[in-house]
């Protein structure tokens, strides 16, 4: 048994240790919580997306993917490639105060006040690969709401999963109506939801700077069972109940 190889050359080359996780402690997860009993109120936007935005510029691959059972470390990489549509950035979000944070920085300090909030962005978001990891990053987070012109299909699918709602623009041109830090609340999506997804949905914005209130019309795709994931807070929440009925 040796760690080191010989070169061509007659050099000795030596393996370098692997890193381990079995020194990081994985952390004990509580179940999503379950959608709340009403539409949903108060929510911020967290950052306005402009661009392309696959699953890889919402959950880096490469050597993030040590983490991908450790849910804490590795959500501290999400959307940090994103392009902020309101300042030209990378990876910047703005708080309530103006100070300046990562995406995922700003992302851990609202879901440690207990602050909902949304993403907003352009087209075909989550185009890429199947990457579970993009839709769960988010959610930990404290995501309840993307807001798009537009998803890849099975990224949508992968929200819904995890107990994020996925809307569209009805109209397109009303991504310039809300920005980050604007307040959020939704109009008919809890009885959508108690519906089977049947229904219309919409959203009331709140400027930020100026308190003038926009109703922005929505569109989505969710099924009956998807309604069921989402009202339980995921698809795991669900089929955990439905196995200890």
């Amino acid at each position: 048994m040796t760690d080191s190889l010989k070169t061509p050359d007659g050099k000795d080359f030596r393996f370098s240790p692997l890193m381990v996780l079995r020194d990081l402690p994985l952390p004990l997860l509580e179940p999503f919580d379950p959608f709340p009993e009403g539409d949903l109120a108060g929510l911020k936007v967290l950052v306005k997306i402009t661009g392309k935005c696959t699953t890889d510029t919402i959950s880096a691959a490469g050597p993030w993917l040590k983490y991908k059972g450790h849910l804490p470390n590795i959500s501290t990489n999400t959307l940090n490639t994103a392009v902020n549509a309101e300042t030209g950035e990378v990876n910047a979000a703005y708080d309530l105060d103006g100070s300046k944070h990562t995406i995922p920085e700003l992302g851990q300090l609202w879901k440690e006040r207990n602050q909902p909030w949304l993403v907003v962005a352009e087209h075909n978001y989550g185009e890429g690969s199947a990457r579970e990891h993009a839709a769960l990053q988010p959610r930990y987070l404290g995501a309840r709401i993307v807001l798009v012109k537009s998803f890849a299909r099975i990224h949508e699918t992968n929200l819904k999963k995890q107990g994020v709602v996925p809307l569209t623009f009805e109209n397109e041109a009303d991504y310039d109506l809300i920005g980050a830090g604007d307040e959020v609340g939704t109009v008919g999506l809890y009885q959508m939801l108690q519906n089977g997804g049947n229904g219309e949905v919409s959203i009331v914005v709140k400027k930020k700077d100026s308190g003038e209130e926009v109703q922005i019309k929505t569109k989505h795709a969710v099924t009956k069972d998807q309604a069921g994931f989402i009202l339980a807070g995921s698809a795991l929440n669900l089929l955990s109940k439905q196995a200890a009925a």
